[in-house]
């Protein structure tokens, strides 16, 4: 984002040196009633309205969307609606008063059911506009990630959507690890689906995200889904892609939590760590969603129910490719629910404003019983000497949900007609 048009974030430096006092509950607020006149009064305006306490990201205070309202006029770029959560009462329905630039989006996904659940949202979701989807091996194989990628854009009613197949293998070759037990050996539950009548296109993955990204610099944001073999390859073909993508959102890693592949790895990572570390260290504007705040979020067997009695466009689809999912579940944890991975990614992405995120130096193992454990240096300063962290960029990684907004999120999106 650029922060200088933003009329609430006027802060900069700002330390809070004790916790604030309860605020009152949340309430809407009509960003066109704001008048910011002082430091002081944007930091009392976000806490009063909207956090339990300000959010310090980059020595600025960011209040949620509800707040971020474009100067008329600023950049001369496309200006649309994208829905953000209605604060008042936490009912997650989507706001439409919200002003944003239209987002330019590739996924770059290994579908995968809840990567299912999170492109039919972006399709959903007003003014984001998907300009591809790009396949990884992952939740199942690199051709059935194609298939399935094909079909989706089907259902979603956008065929026109581009699918550019990504690599068969992590970048030191081998076979790739295939996560057929939670997905379905075709990915998608094992529903019988007919083929997709649309092809994809010639272009590889890495090629597609390099020459997207180059014909808009600064406005292609790239949701990560799968293994990150594609963006590194991306990186690796055209070193200025750091600098022309606008941002990565990557679903990934396990920050000071256990792992879903080993017990130090999360299975994104896990199944290419070099490509991780290619990645992670690039310089490129990273932020990293990883099982410490994914599996904070979920849905019940009853909001698996209220989706299949609802009218949702797609929700007999989803409902019925959920089931695997949800057995594999129970099996593995003893609950009827299911994470909302790839969503609760694709929300950091759109909504950022329901997370925080904290900065750090993350290097991802290569080698040893740990590998794919993603490390994050805290920027304590506490080393004497250089360590392999020194000299890299930081990256962003969320360290707090909002987990009633983000899952009502989720459900006002895939319930949608």
């Amino acid at each position: 984002m650029c922060l200088g048009s933003w009329p609430c974030l006027l802060v900069d430096r700002v330390r809070l040196l004790q916790p604030p006092p309860p605020p009152p509950p949340l309430r809407s607020v009509s960003s066109s009633s704001l008048e910011i006149d002082s430091i002081d009064q944007s930091i009392n305006h976000c806490r009063l309205h909207h956090l339990q306490s300000p959010t310090l990201l980059d020595s600025l205070v960011r209040p949620p969307a509800a707040c971020l309202k474009r100067i008329d006029g600023t950049g001369g770029r496309k200006k649309t609606t994208i829905g953000v959560l209605e604060m008042e009462g936490g009912n997650g329905q989507i706001d439409r008063s919200d002003e944003r630039e239209e987002m330019k989006l590739i996924i770059d996904t290994d579908p995968g059911i809840d990567d299912s659940v999170a492109i039919m949202m972006a399709f959903q979701l007003p003014g984001v506009q998907v300009l591809g989807l790009t396949t990884i091996f992952g939740n199942c194989t690199t051709e059935h990630a194609t298939r399935n990628a094909l079909i989706l854009c089907e259902k979603a009613g956008h065929p026109e959507v581009p699918v550019a197949e990504g690599s068969h293998e992590p970048l030191k070759g081998g076979k790739p690890h295939v996560a057929d037990f939670v997905h379905g050996s075709d990915g998608l539950g094992n529903i019988v689906l007919p083929d997709p009548t649309i092809k994809k296109v010639e272009e590889s993955a890495a090629d597609f995200l390099v020459d997207k990204v180059s014909q808009f610099p600064g406005e292609v944001s790239v949701l990560a889904l799968g293994p990150l073999t594609n963006i590194a390859l991306a990186i690796k073909k055209d070193p200025s892609f750091v600098k022309n993508v606008k941002k990565i959102v990557v679903l990934g890693g396990a920050f000071f939590a256990a792992g879903n592949a080993t017990p130090s790895a999360e299975a994104n990572i896990h199944s290419d760590p070099e490509a991780a570390d290619i990645v992670f260290t690039s310089g490129a504007d990273i932020y990293v969603v990883g099982l410490n705040i994914t599996t904070q979020v979920s849905f019940t067997d009853k909001d698996l129910l209220e989706l299949r009695n609802s009218k949702g466009k797609h929700a007999q689809f989803l409902c019925d490719v959920c089931k695997f999912y949800l057995d594999w579940h129970i099996k593995s944890y003893g609950a009827p629910v299911i994470f909302l991975h790839d969503p609760v990614s694709f929300a950091a992405l759109v909504c950022p404003e329901m997370f925080t995120f904290k900065k750090g130096v993350v290097r991802v193992e290569t080698q040893g019983i740990c590998v794919g454990h993603t490390s994050m240096d805290m920027l304590l300063k506490k080393w004497n000497s250089e360590n392999p962290w020194t000299g890299y960029s930081p990256i962003s990684v969320a360290w707090t949900v909002d987990v009633p907004k983000v899952v009502a999120f989720v459900k006002e999106l895939v319930i949608k007609q």
